[in-house]
Formats: structure tokens, C-alpha cells, sequence
């Protein structure tokens, strides 16, 4: 967040820059607004810059065995070029490496779900997906295994056939 607060503060003085160069070799014929307008414009859009390059810049950093299961698009009235281009403000990835499922029940995958958000920091939860019935439960409320894999006191949530997160878990 300051990295590109700093890039803001840059982008706006370069633009700025730029102007006022601009202004010098035309012999000082340019109105003096433009160059806080060029600093104002630069530091919009770097800010712009920044919303619709956040996703793929922390995407493609993720470590190896985490891969991106889900997106969530953002559109909102107070930036009305997302109603034509909408930005990616959130995400799930889900840990591949390390999902597992138990030798008496291989229908059911245990692994890791890692939300990413704008602005926000990382959460992690587990997660228990039923392959076979499709359904899956968040496991952070306390839900007991037995010792043949079997689950009780979880909250069974159906999940769509062709929802990307579970597809993705009992995929392999």
C-alpha cells in the first residue's frame, strides 16, 4: 500500500514534469492550470493502474501449489469505467500441495483455502470437500474426525456442480 501510494506521489510529479517541459519549449504559452491538471490526471491514473494490475501481480506471485480457484469481479457507480471493464478485487486459491483426503473415504479432500481481498489481509481457513456428494464445510468451528476419516459436527454446505472451488479440489 505505500509502494504505491509513493508510485501515485511519482507518476503525478512526472506528469507534472512533463507539462511544465512542455510549457518551456513552447516559451510559456501553455495556462498555468495544465500542469496541476496533468499532475491530478497522472496520479488518477496510476491509481486506475494499480486497482486493474493488483490481481495479476499477486496471482503471480503465489507460492508454488496454491492456485487461484475463484475471482470476484468488482463494478461500482462511483468509477463508471468498471461498468464497462470490471476489475478483480477479490480472490480464492486453494492449496493443491497439500490437500488430502483419508484412505477410507478418497471421495472426501481436505485442504486449505486462502482468500485474498484489495486492501485487505490474506485469511486462511480449512476446508472439507464431500467430491461425491458435492458439498463442502468449513471446518473452522470445531468439527470432530474419528479415526476412520468420518466428520461430525460440520455445517454441510451444497455446492454447485460446477462450482470452480470444489472442482478444483477433487480434480486428480
Amino acid at each position: 500500500m505505500f509502494v504505491e501510494l509513493i508510485a501515485t506521489i511519482v507518476a503525478g510529479i512526472a506528469c507534472a514534469g512533463l507539462v511544465m517541459l512542455l510549457n518551456i519549449s513552447t516559451g510559456r504559452r501553455l495556462p498555468k492550470w495544465m500542469m496541476p491538471v496533468a499532475a491530478g490526471l497522472g496520479m488518477i491514473g496510476m491509481t486506475i493502474s494499480n486497482e486493474y494490475t493488483w490481481y495479476a501481480r499477486t496471482a503471480e506471485r503465489l507460492p508454488e501449489g496454491l492456485e487461484v480457484a475463484m475471482t470476484v469481479d468488482e463494478q461500482g457507480w462511483l468509477r463508471p469505467w468498471t461498468q464497462l471493464w470490471p476489475y478483480t478485487k477479490r480472490f480464492v486459491a486453494l492449496d493443491v500441495a497439500t490437500a488430502r483426503a483419508h484412505q477410507d473415504l478418497p471421495d472426501q479432500k481436505l485442504a486449505d483455502l486462502y482468500f485474498f481481498g484489495r486492501w485487505s489481509p490474506v485469511n486462511q481457513a480449512p476446508m472439507l470437500f464431500d467430491c461425491a456428494g458435492g458439498r463442502a464445510a468449513l471446518l473452522i468451528d470445531g468439527a470432530d474426525f474419528a479415526a476412520d476419516g468420518t466428520v461430525s459436527n460440520a455445517d454441510w454446505q451444497a455446492m454447485g456442480a460446477d462450482d470452480p472451488i470444489l472442482a478444483l479440489a477433487c480434480k486428480g
